[in-house]
């Protein structure tokens, strides 16, 4: 009886420590999806409040031509280009104080400043992560058409934001208000493998 008590004792402690791995991985994957803080409070079933965040930098990059390179490929063969692209992107934005907001297609959209304010850092915290990933990419081919170089164009802006979570489903941290906008057409509008320079949009 003695022995079977022990068994079953041990077998629970495994279990425990099991359990406990497991739920490690589940929050380390949750913390890649959304802010940890926000996570937190969803865990809780606490509402998230949207925030304003009076002073950030926006990030958005994308592949020029992108759409051709599409129709020259199949969709397994456009998914291989694009994890070997963010893979390299996401090795970049580990060595600065940013956060990955999402990625769409071929757009890659990432912050500074939020959710963790780090007062007028972000301005260099980006500048210095788009340079890294233009050295980074450069002269860089698509893996299944080698004679076609991968361009990145990014833009960039700095100004005030809102920041929430959208959905109950699916909950996604999202970014609000004219800085995103600015962002986003700096970088449609940019020059190919050119840091479009930063603006910033005073705070009213």
């Amino acid at each position: 009886m003695t022995k079977r008590v022990q068994s079953y004792t041990q077998k629970v402690e495994m279990k425990k420590r099991e359990l406990a791995l497991e739920k490690k991985r589940s929050e380390a994957l949750l913390y890649q999806m959304l802010p940890q803080q926000v996570a937190e409070q969803l865990k809780l079933r606490q509402q998230v409040e949207a925030e304003v965040f009076e002073s950030v930098t926006i990030y958005f990059s994308d592949i020029v031509g992108f759409t051709e390179i599409a129709g020259k490929s199949t969709p397994l063969q456009v998914v291989d280009l694009l994890n070997t692209l963010y893979r390299i992107c996401d090795d970049c934005i580990e060595r600065y104080d940013v956060y990955k907001v999402e990625t769409i297609g071929d757009a890659y959209m990432v912050v500074s400043g939020l959710p963790k304010r780090n007062g007028v850092l972000h301005c260099s915290e980006i500048a210095d992560l788009s340079l890294d990933i233009l050295l980074a990419t450069e002269g860089m081919s698509v893996p299944h058409l080698p004679e076609v170089k991968i361009q990145v164009r990014i833009g960039l802006h700095s100004g005030p934001c809102v920041a929430g979570v959208v959905g109950n489903k699916m909950p996604r941290y999202c970014l609000f208000g004219d800085t995103v906008n600015t962002a986003s057409r700096m970088e449609s509008t940019g020059e190919v493998l050119e840091e479009v320079a930063v603006m910033y949009t005073p705070i009213e």
